[in-house]
């Protein structure tokens, strides 16, 4: 049983591969067969992969935010373990121009795994709307998971609109510490 369940998840990539190809060879000449080719791609790919980014990039540069909204909450139903997907679905809801819909779907992939460039998604759109303790927070576990020397800077503006000057102060020292340079304000 277990041969035959490896046998057919190797027939889907194959054919997910082929269908990838197919559509970068027929992008310049038939735009619409090789978007049926992506769809394609994506419809028997075993896995959350490149051609789910590629055939949302596909619709946003024909600018059809929402088909490309809804490519990537397909992805997101059906990988739904996936953080790659649901990253996917807050990018494209940032696109739609629904930030609410967008920071539900980077909480969703930070609770998959975590992910810097989730966390600091997440804390630009808390900082937007106002709420600098909750972006402090996320900048800092962004900077926790691997963001570098941006999540501490923008942990340390967050916290000091949030009205917290002695946990900014300590962001900041951090700050210089690890990047070697002086802090300068509206930098």
């Amino acid at each position: 049983m277990r041969v035959l369940a490896r046998l057919y998840r190797r027939v889907r990539e194959l054919a997910e591969r082929f269908g990838a190809w197919r559509a970068s060879r027929l992008a310049d000449r038939d735009r619409g067969a090789a978007e049926r080719w992506l769809r394609f791609a994506a419809w028997v790919a075993p896995g959350f992969s490149a051609v789910h980014r590629d055939l949302v990039a596909w619709c946003r540069r024909r600018d059809d935010r929402l088909a490309a909204l809804e490519v990537a909450r397909r992805a997101a139903r059906r990988y739904s373990g996936s953080s790659d997907a649901w990253m996917l679905l807050g990018e494209a809801y940032l696109a739609a121009f629904r930030p609410d819909d967008a920071l539900v779907a980077f909480e969703q992939a930070l609770s998959l795994e975590e992910r810097p460039d989730a966390a600091m998604a997440a804390g630009d759109l808390y900082a937007r709307r106002g709420d600098y303790v909750n972006a402090g927070a996320r900048y800092a576990r962004a900077y926790a998971a691997g963001a570098g020397a941006d999540a501490l800077r923008a942990n340390a503006r967050a916290l000091r609109a949030a009205g917290d000057d002695r946990a900014a102060e300590e962001a900041i020292a951090l700050w210089k510490q690890v990047t070697g340079r002086e802090w300068v304000e509206g930098e």
